[in-house]
């Protein structure tokens, strides 16, 4: 045996290796690494040697840069109900700038002020009056649930805000009570942008005062003036983060009761409701050409599991076969507990894969689960046509479904229309 092994071993320079390594029974020197193409460079992590040299990390700037843009552009409406809450909020925001538009006019008309019949003043107002109103002309409402929303709003307050500061100027520099329109436009802001867009807006009026009204001549009263307009800012931009928090707490809680509504407590599938609503949008796609077939899977001996075991034993039964059922079907599909013993799924189908096929693959699911207690399924199945009536879908799929049950069970049955 010595001889075979030794005959099967490697040979290195004339000698028999080890197979663990170098010349067996014979000690050799330790030979000296050749370290003369070794270079002394000390590279970085395999990861960092790995990554392309032309991708680099966002640095600082860019990442705030992220986050800025992220919180002035946050999405303003997901809903049809907050479309229409934002387009009433343009509608009032037009009749406050023709107000105000309005009552400058009277002011530069009416007053002894040194913007007295002003024609650039007046002009300039007479602009904001005619153009305001032809916001509402926008196709507001799918603005409003993009970025194009949030745009408007901050063109809009900056067109406004450089108006007001200009008119300041005409008439006569920090003295002016034009200036005051500048914390109304602050305080529409507070109810419409979000905080960051609310900072951003207001540093820009802050320094735009300052550097047309004020310089070259700064005053106490104007850095007092300025000083109240940096917190007026701050206060509103508490004020807005506050209540787009509570819209954002709001939102959670609806579409918390909306899944509640729509889920099964027992196995945490879709309920009927919810199953019905998936039907209905199943019968629209089909006539874009999306074949789908409704499934109705009614348990066989059900009802000897709850007298063995009880109520527990049955809901365990219950949670195992929806989340049978769930494993048999893709992530796309729907499977549902439609009351009592029995489910319902709906699935998209193919020529190489039929409804009878899925039906089979479902029967087998619940066979394996209720092997033990001797639970099967009747299924039945309908396919979804485009036009169908959902009532009448069902009907079709609980037909098929029955005459499997009367049949013996354990059995799918498929009806034709």
């Amino acid at each position: 045996m010595a001889s075979v092994w030794h005959d099967t071993l490697p040979w290195i320079d004339g000698q028999p290796s080890s197979p663990f390594g170098g010349r067996r029974g014979i000690k050799q020197p330790r030979r000296r690494d050749d370290r003369s193409r070794v270079s002394e460079y000390v590279p970085g992590s395999r990861r960092a040697a790995d990554a392309s040299p032309n991708v680099a990390r966002p640095g600082v700037v860019r990442r705030l840069g992220a986050v800025l843009m992220a919180g002035l552009y946050r999405p303003l409406a997901e809903d049809d109900a907050r479309v229409a809450y934002w387009i009433r909020h343009v509608r009032i925001g037009v009749v406050l700038s023709e107000v105000c538009a309005l009552a400058v006019i009277g002011y530069v008309l009416l007053t002894d002020s040194p913007g007295r019949h002003n024609a650039g003043l007046l002009g300039l107002t007479g602009l904001l009056v005619v153009a305001c109103p032809a916001l509402l002309l926008l196709p507001l409402g799918p603005m409003m649930r993009d970025r194009r929303g949030p745009t408007v709003f901050y063109l809009w307050s900056l067109v406004t805000a450089a108006v007001v500061i200009v008119g300041t100027r005409l008439d006569g520099g920090a003295s002016s009570p034009l200036d005051a329109l500048l914390f109304l436009t602050l305080t529409y802001m507070a109810i419409a942008y979000p905080a960051y867009g609310v900072v951003v807006m207001g540093s820009i009026m802050t320094v735009g005062y300052l550097l047309f009204v004020e310089l070259p001549g700064l005053t106490t009263s104007g850095l007092f003036f300025l000083a109240v307009m940096v917190a007026f800012t701050m206060i509103c931009a508490m004020s807005s983060a506050n209540s787009w928090a509570v819209h954002d707490r709001q939102l959670m809680l609806i579409r918390a009761q909306e899944m509640l509504a729509s889920t099964d407590p027992l196995t945490g599938i879709p309920n009927r409701r919810a199953f019905l609503d998936r039907i209905s949008a199943a019968v629209d796609a089909t006539a874009w050409g999306h074949p789908t077939v409704v499934c109705l899977v009614d348990l066989d001996g059900f009802k000897a599991v709850n007298d063995a075991g009880g109520h527990a034993s049955g809901d365990a039964m219950l949670t195992a076969v929806g989340a049978a059922l769930g494993a048999a079907v893709r992530e796309t599909d729907t499977v549902a507990r439609l009351g009592g013993d029995e489910f319902g799924v709906l699935a998209d189908v193919s020529v190489s894969f039929s409804g009878e096929m899925l039906a089979e693959r479902l029967r087998e699911a619940v066979a394996a689960v209720g092997l033990s207690s001797g639970v099967t399924a009747s299924v039945g199945v309908a396919e979804v046509e485009p036009g169908d009536d959902v009532v009448d879908l069902m009907h079709r799929a609980d037909a098929a479904m029955y005459r499997s049950k009367t049949a013996g069970g354990n059995r799918v049955t498929s009806l034709a229309l």
